[in-house]
């Protein structure tokens, strides 16, 4: 990524850049292991749906992982009956089951009660299955732990092993990590479901891994394809993961602009156009996101802080080779995922500009302007 040329291509900020080189490098990471080891696999929508990264994956991708109506619809808009849609979600709806039911391929549902509820009446075409929860926490953040204590989502492993769900469903579905850089906990997990359900395992069709591995930044994939293939070997099954931040979390950027700059109790003020509000896991996690321009060395120091007035409209203090003035251009960097898809027009400030890179050249893709914030909250009669 030429990050001068970015900063000098765009007209204005905030915007948001997405390099679709890199997002085809990460597929291809993935699509090598889909050969190596005969795994399957599946975008993650939830991470960003736009659908120029939706067109991207789709060849090189067997569909995509989806959590509510809105990204099954999405999904089967854009795969067009060439890949598979699989759902899970603890929000199932009973209002939209009818319309969701026949766009999706697979189905894990969240609950033992969700199950009952829904999959005898249904209208899909779905192989049906269960998440389930291996009760196995690798998150030391509770927010993003899957099997906290008093967890919502999946089965509880001993409830579905004393039930006998196993002998009527086609697939298990397991997701208990979150951004992890090896596979001690995928390998750990396995290894207890199968001292749970061991042979049983050959009568389901299909096995979700679920998401939470950064694939493209672990350098040894041997101990995912030699797990992936004793399942197969040893149960016949299909299997899945379903990577999102994975593919998109290093491909995304968001350029800012100085507008002002001050000192209060001491420390330098960096005021940018943009704000924790366009990347709110900042925010909600206490995130300092990466800075193209931080120098660790560097002499002088800001505190970068949003436009808005959140007092907690922060993104941390960095340091600088130069002192920051009105005017100078700053690049956030890998907050491809989770971003622009929460990103909101808090204090009526404008969401990011959307534009691509590729094969060294940007185009701008989406800008927003006053009649889309006009039109989400003027009720005309």
């Amino acid at each position: 990524m030429d990050f001068q040329f970015i900063k000098d291509s765009i007209s204005s900020s905030p915007a948001f850049v997405l390099d679709a080189e890199e997002i085809i490098n990460s597929l291809k990471v993935l699509n090598i292991l889909r050969h190596q080891c005969g795994c399957k696999i599946l975008y993650s929508i939830k991470s960003l749906p736009l659908s120029s990264v939706l067109d991207i994956a789709k060849p090189l991708v067997d569909g995509f992982s989806v959590s509510s109506l809105f990204e099954a619809r999405l999904a089967d808009e854009i795969l067009a009956g060439q890949g598979g849609i699989h759902l899970t979600t603890p929000g199932l709806r009973p209002d939209e089951w009818d319309e969701m039911a026949p766009l999706l391929t697979h189905i894990s549902f969240n609950s033992l009660t969700q199950y009952q509820r829904f999959a005898f009446k249904s209208r899909a075409r779905a192989s049906i299955g269960l998440r389930v929860n291996p009760k196995l926490s690798w998150v030391n953040d509770d927010r993003f732990d899957p099997c906290r204590q008093y967890s919502k989502l999946g089965v509880s492993i001993d409830e579905l092993w004393q039930s006998s769900c196993l002998d009527q469903i086609k697939g298990l579905h397991i997701h208990n990590i979150f951004a992890a850089t090896d596979f001690t906990p995928l390998i750990k997990t396995i290894d207890k479901l199968r001292g749970y359900f061991g042979k049983s395992l050959a009568q389901l069709d299909w096995l979700n891994l679920g998401g939470g591995y950064l694939f493209n930044v672990i350098n040894d994939h041997s101990p995912f394809i030699d797990l992936v293939k004793k399942l197969k070997d040893d149960f016949k099954l299909e299997v899945y993961i379903e990577p999102g931040k994975a593919v998109v979390g290093n491909a995304g950027y968001l350029v800012s602009t100085v507008i002002d700059e001050f000192t209060s109790d001491g420390k330098r003020v960096a005021i940018l156009d943009t704000s924790v509000n366009h990347n709110p896991e900042v925010f909600e996690y206490q995130r300092r996101p990466e800075l193209h321009e931080q120098d660790s060395n560097g002499r002088y120091s800001a505190i970068l802080a949003g436009c808005t007035c959140l007092a907690g409209d922060v993104f941390g203090e960095y340091r600088f080779t130069e002192p920051l003035q009105a005017g100078d251009r700053l690049v956030f960097k890998n907050v491809g995922a989770y971003s622009l898809i929460k990103a909101n027009r808090f204090n009526g400030y404008n969401l990011p500009a959307i534009h691509v890179y590729k094969s060294a050249q940007i185009k701008k893709i989406r800008h927003y302007d006053y009649y889309d914030y006009r039109r989400q909250w003027v009720l005309d009669e």
